[in-house]
């Protein structure tokens, strides 16, 4: 939860450590008075090789610069995003048998020439000539028996997709309180359900409301 001059929210927490603790590093967070996931943001990322280091340190800057001014507005990171050994990680961070876009382009066929398509990659990103291309449109079955929509990029597309993220990460995580978990590296639906039965088993909860947004707001349209 944050808002649009990256100020947070004032502080709601529950009092209770998680009773789901085990050894994951992704856990529901202890104390949801945390106001930023600090054991996930380094380790995550911390790579194997020098040039991972290196991506590392550079987004630690970036993000202690944003720490130590909210309202830092940061107009030179392009040049951190279409580096090659970041460009890199994203591609080895993708999933290996995910789905190809419109182009057919699978993952090991990318890699094969991995070296040269990143450095055009790269180059086409510079100049500022990169363009993406359209989502291909698939859908998966729901339980229910309705059919969920989901978009799938081409493969570098979502390479591009991932390093601007990583980046973006750096500068807007710290922006972001301990009980948020939608759409945050390295923290899934699962920690959020951990989360919230700690506030279940641990405070007087009077009601419970689930909402299924996009069902809702179709809802009131046919009805409206």
């Amino acid at each position: 939860m944050v808002n649009r001059y990256r100020e947070s929210d004032s502080l709601i927490v529950s009092e209770k450590p998680s009773n789901r603790i085990r050894d994951n590093k992704c856990m529901a967070e202890k104390v949801e008075k945390r106001r930023l996931a600090k054991g996930n943001r380094i380790g995550q990322n911390k790579g194997r090789t020098q040039s991972r280091v290196t991506l590392q340190s550079a987004l630690d800057l970036i993000r202690q610069k944003a720490e130590m001014d909210r309202n830092e507005q940061f107009t030179a990171i392009w040049h951190h995003i279409y580096r090659i050994d970041r460009l890199r990680a994203a591609y080895l961070n993708l999933k290996r048998k995910g789905a190809p876009g419109i182009d057919g382009r699978t993952w090991e066929e990318y890699g094969r020439n991995l070296e040269s398509n990143l450095t055009e990659l790269s180059g086409r990103l510079k100049r500022g000539a990169y363009r993406a291309m359209p989502v291909r449109r698939t859908y998966i079955p729901k339980p229910d028996g309705r059919q969920r929509p989901i978009g799938v990029p081409v493969l570098e597309d979502k390479i591009v997709q991932r390093a601007t993220a990583e980046v973006l990460n750096a500068i807007y995580e710290v922006d972001f309180l301990g009980f948020s978990y939608g759409f945050r590296p390295g923290r899934n639906q699962h920690n959020a359900l951990d989360a919230v039965t700690v506030a279940l088993e641990s405070k007087k909860i009077n009601w419970v409301l689930d909402i299924d947004i996009r069902g809702f707001l179709m809802q009131s349209t046919t009805n409206g």
